[in-house]
């Protein structure tokens, strides 16, 4: 007698295999997360190859570390960058609400004009 199946656990994982400066690595990722995953890798592996092909740092583990130090960089700057309608990076949802409203109103009325030329 087999044993029962069980359900698949809600954060089930599963490990991939992902490749940066040509080295392979074994990784672990959430179910439906593949795709996020191998954009991340995409992009980091095109800064690693970035940093390598200046010469001016070598070995993976220094790229490496100098890749993840320039992507901090560039997360903190835009966290940092001013937001549209707000303060300190927060968004005023009802100014931005306005704003489509008002974007709305406008292309309905040209397309409204658009309607009489034909």
């Amino acid at each position: 007698m087999s044993p029962p199946k069980t359900p698949a656990a809600p954060n089930a994982s599963a490990t991939i295999d992902v490749n940066l400066l040509g080295r392979v690595y074994k990784v672990a990722c959430a179910d439906g997360e593949e795709a996020e995953l191998n954009e991340a890798v995409v992009y980091l592996d095109r800064q690693m190859r970035d940093i390598r092909d200046r010469g001016k740092v070598t070995g993976i583990d220094r790229i490496a570390v100098m890749a993840a130090l320039n992507i901090a960089n560039d997360l903190l700057r835009e966290r940092r960058a001013p937001r549209v309608g707000g303060k300190g990076g927060a968004v005023d949802g009802e100014a931005l609400r306005r704003r489509i409203q008002a974007m709305q109103s406008a292309i309905e009325q040209t397309l409204a004009g658009q309607d009489k030329l034909f």
